[in-house]
């Protein structure tokens, strides 16, 4: 079995900063991808930023140089960085990963439960 595990939200007031983990466990053979969701209320799922496994970013224009995505291969652990948020910022942000389980396995995409982000005063 493989468990993502988000952590790292929380309230924080605007222009404030919050560091996300995304923890993967379980029987893990290779991590192609990694990508960094937020979905806020009443609204869809968007894509924030993915992370290779070689360690590129892209991310979502509205989050360009306010978040920064980095992951640590050896914990099996990414991280998103934000940086001056705002109030629109609030959502529940999930990972999800793109792996395989074993070298014979094909990669399936693995999501976390979430992690609640509050951005107010």
């Amino acid at each position: 079995q493989v468990q993502l595990v988000e952590s790292g939200g929380g309230l924080v007031q605007p222009g404030g900063s919050l560091r996300l983990s995304c923890a993967a466990s379980g029987t893990i053979f290779r991590i192609n991808a990694t990508a960094w969701y937020r979905q806020a209320p009443g609204k869809q799922r968007e894509l924030v930023a993915t992370i290779t496994s070689g360690g590129s970013t892209n991310y979502a224009d509205s989050v360009k140089g306010r978040f920064t995505g980095s992951r640590d291969s050896a914990k099996n652990t990414v991280y998103l960085q934000m940086n001056s948020l705002k109030p629109e910022h609030t959502a529940v942000y999930y990972c999800n990963a793109h792996l395989r389980t074993s070298w014979d396995r094909p990669y399936y995409v693995y999501w976390g439960q979430g992690t609640q982000v509050t951005v107010s005063s």
